[in-house]
């Protein structure tokens, strides 16, 4: 299973008060996982990545592993303890301002 955290504002939007667990077939890939949380959570759809182009939206960044992942290319394979559900896979809202 794939444990993914996402930020408060996407938790709430699904309705759900803790981490997510996903079954994801390998290979296990950054957009096979938001495949699934897509799947699980249809109000998600367009919410973390564009419905139609599936590029990440701006001010969403994605890590593992203590890597930040927000710029690899979508079907590169994710680190193996995300994928064993060793460690989690997160989802976590970026902060601009000046």
């Amino acid at each position: 299973m794939i444990r993914v955290v996402l930020p408060p504002h996407l938790r709430a939007l699904a309705n759900i008060s803790g981490d997510v667990e996903l079954h994801v077939d390998p290979p296990v890939t950054q957009c096979s996982v938001l495949d699934a949380l897509e799947a699980r959570y249809p109000m998600l759809r367009g919410t973390i990545r564009d419905a139609v182009t599936k590029q990440r939206r701006p001010f969403l960044r994605f890590f593992a592993c203590e890597q930040d992942l927000s710029h690899e290319p979508p079907d590169a394979t994710l680190p193996a303890a995300v994928a064993s559900g060793a460690e989690p896979y997160f989802i976590i809202g970026a902060i601009a301002g000046g």
